[in-house]
């Protein structure tokens, strides 16, 4: 097992780490900012280093201070968390190059697979079914271009190769915009992500957000938890979680849930990760694989009883996964509400100071928070403050859990998204199952 683990990470998932460090004996080193010094896990780690000023680019995504950091404090191995470095294969690789084991995939991997044209082949060549697409980067030649769009059908989405995050996109629905609509597209790749290429799928009009949690060892052991359904998003970016994903096709669900086990053993996998696809009318089409732990990986513990975090501790240990496929039993049913310090309806962010925090409680009922009573959340980062997660023993207990927990929770001071997510588990639509992607951001402009 790894001696002493520093996390190159803040807020609720540094916190998350440490707990997992903890229950396996492993020491900690909790890096943070200036403006970090009084995050919950900083007070509680073994050891903690100040890498630099408030801004991330001087702190959580400057590479050098994060490797002296580990060299300092004498580190066996660096976790990345979520968001920051922990999908950029020049950190893994550096981390490794300096004597410390990088807790996730190898950097060739993550190269294989943050490059979404690079991702769609292997996964082609793994039997993971794919979106009808371009099958490769789109050129200068307008008309092969245009050929290729009336190949997959109109409406097309043209997709920036290195993108992420709802960034780096457009849809196109006639062929008279879609050259234009390629060069836009390239000259904002190019300056948001360093990288102008970009490919064409087909635009799925109606779909849903379905997505796979997997685990492999390296070893020749991998492993699937099921799904999770992800479709209420505004703007690319998740809100409310659930697993397993209500209504799908049982035979299409065993046949990506195989393909997904078999697609980590063809890559020589390592870690965890996440197979993202999209859902429509019984079939599955990959759209992207992250790398890394998922902020949403606590609905699939709670149904699965995998602790993720700790598989992956023991993964970068060295180790063969604790639990093979035959142990994985789904039981019940999970929700996660993301919740953030922003204004619920113009969402915009709301750092300051908490001056009550008061998390629900009862069975079935988990808060994963770096907030107390008294913290101050800052502006610099991303505004997420804290998940809720319930589980029943059927999606209407936990969803019933859900509501009950969002009414006993407390967080004064800030303004919070509460009252969104009190309405959206309420919402007739979501109570039945199976919105599409497009369901929430209709909803509030309605």
């Amino acid at each position: 097992m790894l001696d002493k683990v520093l996390i190159a990470n803040r807020g609720e998932i540094a916190l998350r780490i440490l707990r997992a460090c903890k229950e396996l004996g492993i020491k900690t080193v909790a890096v943070h900012s200036q403006a970090d010094r009084e995050l919950m896990h900083v007070r509680l780690a073994d050891e903690a280093v100040c890498i630099g000023p408030a801004s991330s680019a001087e702190s959580y995504l400057h590479i050098p201070a994060l490797i002296s950091a580990a060299e300092v404090t004498d580190a066996s191995a660096i976790h990345p968390g979520y968001g920051f470095l922990s999908e950029n294969a020049d950190f893994a690789e550096q981390v490794e190059r300096s004597g410390f084991r990088y807790i996730g995939p190898r950097a060739e991997t993550i190269r294989l697979m943050g490059d979404k044209v690079s991702a769609i082949s292997a996964m082609k060549e793994a039997g993971v079914p794919t979106v009808p697409g371009s099958d490769g980067p789109l050129g200068d030649d307008d008309e092969a271009n245009l050929a290729a769009a009336r190949r997959i059908g109109y409406p097309v989405i043209i997709k920036a190769a290195s993108g992420g995050g709802g960034r780096g996109m457009r849809v196109v629905h006639t062929e008279g915009h879609l050259p234009s609509a390629i060069s836009i597209t390239r000259t904002e790749a190019h300056s948001a992500f360093g990288d102008g290429t970009v490919y064409m799928e087909k635009f799925l009009e109606k779909p849903r957000h379905v997505e796979v949690q997997v685990l492999a060892d390296g070893q020749g052991n991998a492993i699937h938890l099921y799904d999770r359904d992800c479709s209420l998003q505004r703007r690319h970016q998740k809100v409310l979680e659930e697993a397993p994903a209500p209504g799908i096709d049982p035979a299409a669900r065993e046949k990506v849930l195989n393909a997904c086990r078999n697609a980590c053993l063809d890559i020589n996998y390592r870690g965890a990760g996440t197979f993202e696809f999209l859902y429509e009318n019984g079939e599955f089409f990959f759209i992207e694989m992250n790398t890394r732990v998922q902020v949403e990986h606590p609905v699939t513990e709670m149904v699965t009883g995998v602790d993720i975090v700790k598989e992956q501790l023991r993964i970068a240990s060295g180790l063969p996964l604790s639990v093979s496929q035959d142990d994985i039993e789904l039981v019940g049913h999970a929700f996660e509400c993301r919740i953030n310090a922003e204004d619920a309806r113009t969402f915009m962010p709301s750092p300051g100071r908490v001056t009550l925090f008061h998390p629900p409680g009862g069975l079935g009922v988990r808060m994963d928070s770096h907030m107390y009573t008294g913290y101050s959340v800052p502006p610099h980062y991303d505004s997420l403050i804290g998940k809720l997660i319930t589980w029943g023993e059927d999606r209407h207990i936990a969803l019933t859990r859900m509501r009950n927990g969002l009414d006993e929770l407390l967080v004064e001071g800030i303004k919070t998204n509460i009252e969104l997510h009190k309405e959206l588990v309420r919402d007739s639509h979501f109570q039945q199952g199976g919105v599409t992607i497009h369901y929430l951001e209709k909803k509030l402009e309605s």
